[in-house]
This record gives structure tokens, sequence and C-alpha cells, in this order.
């Protein structure tokens, strides 16, 4: 069957279906879980291969990201940017210090905030990583056509900023 045919007929299918005992998802057309599908799968991936190949994991790499980008800093930022919590963050940003990848100093403006930085190592490993992140984004997207990677990559963008309609309170019916 044609890809646009397989489509098409992939569009028309419910997402939700019963099973006798209530309602079930189609997992092949519920977004939220092939996207947690898709993002647990290339995470644990990469987390293997860059802790093989390079000693760190894939929330170290996604910090030094960061880092690279926006040099300096604090962690409350890391963690709104990448999506985690605090906690994990945190953990990793002290194991990144001892491993001499970053440093973390006491912002001289404010003595409460701390400021993030990569050293000159930790940005000569982000520079060696970044290549094969790279890599295995092409390999990921080889499958798409130019026109497909866009509008890919404007619909993610959207349902991006559209995550603060999604997290606000749902009213749950009782049983």
């Amino acid at each position: 069957m044609p890809k646009a045919a397989a489509r098409a007929k992939s569009a028309a299918r419910p997402r939700a279906e019963t099973d006798g005992a209530g309602p079930v998802l189609d997992l092949s057309r519920y977004v939220p879980g092939l996207l947690t599908f898709l993002a647990n799968k290339l995470s644990r991936g990469a987390s293997a291969l860059y802790q093989r190949e390079f000693g760190v994991n894939v929330t170290e790499w996604r910090i030094m990201s960061q880092l690279a980008l926006e040099p300096g800093i604090p962690a409350g930022r890391i963690c709104q940017v990448i999506g985690f919590d605090k906690g994990p963050v945190s953990r990793s940003l002290a194991t990144m210090a001892r491993k001499g990848i970053l440093t973390i100093e006491v912002d001289r403006a404010d003595a409460r905030r701390r400021v993030i930085t990569l050293t000159e190592g930790g940005r000569a490993l982000h520079d060696r990583i970044i290549a094969v992140a790279l890599e295995r984004e092409r390999r990921l997207l080889a499958c798409l056509s130019p026109e497909e990677r866009e509008r890919l990559l404007d619909a993610l963008n959207a349902l991006h900023e559209n995550l603060p309609a999604v997290n606000r309170p749902i009213a749950v019916e009782p049983d």
C-alpha cells in the first residue's frame, strides 16, 4: 500500500476503541504515547552511546547543549528548557562539576544565584558529542522529505507552545 494511502486509512481509524470492558487507546494513533515512546527510545539509545563513547549520559548531554547555547545560566533555566525537575538536574550538575565538565560559581551580582558554565574541556567534549547527535538526527529524519521535515518541526514547535493548554486542570467525573 502506498505511503499516502496508508496514512489516509490510518487517519480514518478512531484513537480509542472499546474492548468490551471499556475504552482502550489505539497506541498507533495516540499522539502523547507516540511522542513518549519515540522520546524514550531515542533517549535510551543516546544515553547508551554517549555513556560508552564520551562518559556522559543523555541528561548531562542535554545540560551541556543548553550551556553551550546560554553560558552562565542558572539551574532553574536549565530545568525550564529541558523540562526536568531540579533534583535530577542538581545531581547531574554536581557530577559534571566533579568530572570537570562545568563550573558552578556564585553570581557576583546576586549571591543567592549560581552561574553555570562549561569548562574548556566541557566545551571540547560538547563539540565532539554534537557531531554524533546531529548524525543521529539525520538518520532519524532520513525517511522524511525536506518538506515533511519542515512540517514536522512546525508541528512539534506548535505542540510545544500549546503545552500550557494541555497542563491546565481537567475536570474528572467521579466514578
